[in-house]
């Protein structure tokens, strides 16, 4: 069953730029500075997403000298892909069950 946490990753992950920025993060640790050259968003939108991606569990930093590095925390990913894949594995049984209407 999917929690209110999940549901919270969820929308997260469900703004397009977040989106990317995982994608890039799934393949490589990356900096600010790369970042805003790989997306093309403004240094400050791009913080602003970092931040909730970060306050979502999704990224952690590592500081490195005047730069901030971001890298993926897939547990996170992991942990929710084994929620869907529970609700997928639950959904083809619910198949043959019925409610009867009343």
């Amino acid at each position: 069953m999917l929690t209110s946490v999940d549901a919270d990753v969820i929308r997260v992950l469900g703004d397009p730029l977040r989106w990317r920025i995982v994608n890039l993060l799934a393949r490589e640790t990356l900096c600010t500075t790369h970042l805003v050259e790989e997306t093309g968003a403004k240094q400050t939108n791009l913080s602003n997403h970092m931040r909730v991606l970060r306050e979502a569990g999704l990224v952690e930093t590592e500081p490195c000298g005047r730069f901030t590095y971001y890298r993926l925390r897939p547990g996170v990913l992991a942990e929710l892909s084994g929620r869907f894949a529970q609700l997928a594995e639950s959904a083809h049984g619910a198949a043959e069950n019925r409610r009867p209407c009343t």
